[in-house]
């Protein structure tokens, strides 16, 4: 396993609700992170509209880190969205604020991945109890009627008949519930979980429903099998996670007679299921992903920084495409100036040859001139 580069100093917090999957992913990251903190969702609030102190832990100000992990479910959407929306400018966050509001309500995902064609079931909206039921009458049975919220198969009902649906419908509007209609597509009970990390689909499971659940999900009993999807299947599984704003996201595709459709998008995925089914370490592929991403924004920063610092100065860019400027203290030896190796590595100076100094008050320059001393 590829070990962190020493001297970084990146601190990684992981905000969660502790479940076995979040421990995984913040044990793999302490193999690449200097520091790592696991902190539950529970303990945390933002203070919108506060200057100081907006994201509080426990009542204390959430410390600094290089790098955030949020995980949660739908029921703390809005409150991962605030902390994404705090945080993402200055802080390595693998989901765009918007994510959370969308990846966890069905309707808005549809509506996102719809915008690039991605395959997805018919899906019917309606507004009042009377236009569901002037839909239920023109459908195909069996049908799919969803909760909008929901993760891990939970909100999926299967109706036969118009009867079965009518009073399912009836049941959801007394409840005061949304509701989806959805064509129901036939897959002999399993579906396909892509593992998107990045551009890349790092793990595939199929999953198959037990007994008389229809629901291929592990956590509702399903069983779950390596796959290998084609090209054209990890393309929409990245694609869709892109639309709704992640990185890391796992893309439930159903195999219909049409091709793959995607059904969903879960931006908190659990890794015990994949993890053995396909016997691929997952939560090192994110670690990895989040590490080398966090750095990638650091040296951003860092250079970011430097250049504001040298514009703060007067310091214009060497006029060379080659030329480099260095912010550096200098070393004096008695009456001698010793530069930095770093200088001596870039200009690839050497004793035996002879230099043009041009020396005036706050101002050194060097040139190589071609003549070598014998």
């Amino acid at each position: 396993m590829t070990q962190h580069l020493k001297g970084e100093n990146l601190k990684a917090g992981v905000i969660s609700l502790g479940s076995k999957s979040s421990k995984w992913t913040a044990d793999a990251m302490r193999n690449y992170f200097d520091e790592v903190d696991e902190i539950n969702i529970k303990d945390v609030e933002v203070n919108i509209g506060s200057k100081n102190e907006k994201i509080l832990v426990d009542g204390k100000q959430l410390d600094n880190y290089d790098c955030i992990y949020l995980k949660g479910s739908f029921k703390y959407a809005n409150l991962l969205r605030a902390v994404a929306t705090e945080l993402h400018k200055d802080v390595y966050i693998p989901y765009e604020p918007k994510a959370f509001t969308i990846a966890h309500d069905k309707l808005f995902t549809q509506l996102e991945l719809e915008k690039e064609n991605i395959p997805m079931p018919k899906t019917y909206l309606a507004a009042t109890v009377d236009a569901a039921k002037k839909i239920l009458e023109k459908v195909t049975y069996p049908i799919i009627m969803k909760l909008p919220t929901g993760t891990q198969g939970k909100g999926v009902m299967v109706a036969d008949s118009y009867a079965a649906a009518s009073s399912m419908l009836d049941t959801l509007n007394a409840l005061k519930q949304p509701f989806l209609i959805q064509e129901y597509i036939e897959t002999n009970s399993t579906d396909v979980r892509l593992f998107v990390v990045g551009e890349k689909v790092v793990a595939s499971m199929k999953r198959k429903s037990q007994g008389e659940d229809k629901r291929a999900n592990i956590h509702a009993g399903g069983v779950g099998e390596a796959f290998e999807p084609d090209n054209y299947m990890k393309k929409i599984a990245i694609q869709s996670a892109k639309l709704v704003g992640a990185e890391i996201a796992g893309i439930d595709i159903l195999e219909s007679i049409k091709g793959p459709v995607v059904i969903e998008a879960n931006l908190s995925p659990g890794l015990q299921g994949i993890t053995e089914s396909t016997n691929i370490n997952v939560a090192d592929k994110i670690a990895k992903y989040l590490y080398e991403k966090t750095l990638e924004k650091k040296n951003s920063r860092d250079k970011n920084g430097k250049k504001q610092m040298m514009d703060d100065l007067g310091i214009k860019p060497a006029e060379s495409a080659s030329g480099q400027q260095i912010i550096t203290s200098l070393d004096f030896r008695a009456e001698r100036i010793l530069l930095p190796p770093v200088v001596t590595n870039i200009t690839k100076f050497k004793e035996n040859e002879e230099y043009l100094v041009e020396a005036t008050p706050g101002k050194l320059k060097i040139e190589k001139l071609n003549i070598k001393v014998t």
